[in-house]
């Protein structure tokens, strides 16, 4: 039996989110649409820059764990706060959304990581990280018994940052693969993509990693081409079961020689982006470890991410249960 159905580890980040012009990005060398990572000087300097502003406890895995709840799943997180006012918020949070969470906090220095998030009018985030104590996760956190009764364990390409980290992953896939688990991570975004190519193609390669979520623009990016077929030719080839979303385009699940097509949800308006493709990975995977096709999968993944781009945050304020049941999914 199963105590889990996906446990996820990542960034343990709250994002601070506020809206701003592009005007604003270009003036203080923010690359659009992007994660960047900075410094605690730099955080400091943006904070002081940003508008009015939301906090909300964020980080890509934790989001993915969090959407898995709102869906009725059983869900675990693994991920390092400091003992401090973020840290306290973070773990409240995931807990309330019903999520088992008992990474131990990390002193009081490096302080629980923050994000700042600026959303311009296209619903777009750029997104300025600094990883504060994620940096100290490593092999020690990693509880095996949660690992071993999980039936996915799903990590952040963000994590691969960390060099601590990267063990710990490494860590969770043997132990999940000795107990007949399987092993996921997202992509996370191109310029992640650009830094880790090899190490990524080499978890896919390996057999590392079984399920893989990707972006179309991470897509290109891992396979250095311009031609989205060939790029997901070859992510067919190296992968046991990849998701890849388009935007508005919907999404295309690989799975062999298989291409399934997924509409997007229709919404009523873009606000943020921030969240969907953690949302959309929420939403797959929920359906995947209760059997569901891959379509189904699929419909369920973009339901998610539809509902989480028409708010400001990236984690649902409603129960995506009860959308997901008046859409009859489940």
């Amino acid at each position: 039996m199963s105590r889990f159905d996906v446990l996820t580890v990542g960034n343990a980040i709250v994002d601070i989110l506020s809206r701003c012009e592009d005007d604003f990005l270009v003036d203080n060398g923010i690359t659009k649409g992007a994660m960047n990572l900075i410094d605690a000087e730099r955080a400091e300097k943006l904070y002081a820059l940003m508008g009015p502003a939301v906090e909300a406890s964020g980080g890509s895995a934790g989001n993915t764990a969090a959407g898995i709840a709102s869906l009725g799943g059983k869900a675990a997180y693994f991920g390092k706060v400091a003992e401090d006012q973020l840290g306290k918020i973070f773990a409240h949070d995931i807990r309330a959304q019903g999520v088992h969470y008992e990474t131990k906090p990390e002193g009081t220095f490096p302080p629980t990581a923050r994000s700042m998030i600026f959303v311009t009018d296209d619903g777009e985030r750029s997104m300025n990280t600094y990883l504060g104590a994620c940096v100290e996760f490593g092999p020690e956190d990693v509880e095996p018994e949660v690992v071993a009764q999980s039936k996915v364990t799903y990590f952040e390409g963000y994590l691969w940052d960390p060099p601590r980290a990267k063990q710990a992953i490494l860590d969770c896939a043997r132990i999940a693969h000795e107990n007949g688990r399987e092993m996921s991570m997202t992509l996370s975004d191109s310029f992640c993509v650009g830094r880790y190519r090899d190490e990524f193609l080499d978890l896919m390669r390996s057999g590392t990693v079984d399920i893989v979520f990707s972006n179309k623009q991470e897509a290109l990016a891992l396979y250095e081409t311009e031609d989205f077929d060939l790029a997901l030719e070859r992510m067919a080839r190296d992968c046991k079961l990849a998701a890849v979303t388009m935007s508005e385009e919907g999404a295309v699940i690989l799975k062999g020689g298989e291409r399934i097509r997924v509409e997007a949800t229709v919404i009523d308006k873009l606000v943020d982006t921030t969240g969907a493709g953690d949302l959309f990975a929420a939403g797959f995977l929920f359906g995947y470890t209760q059997g569901r096709s891959l379509f189904d999968c699929g419909r369920l993944g973009c339901l998610s991410a539809g509902i989480v781009i028409q708010q400001i945050g990236p984690r649902p304020f409603g129960s995506l249960s009860e959308a997901a049941r008046d859409a009859g999914l489940i």
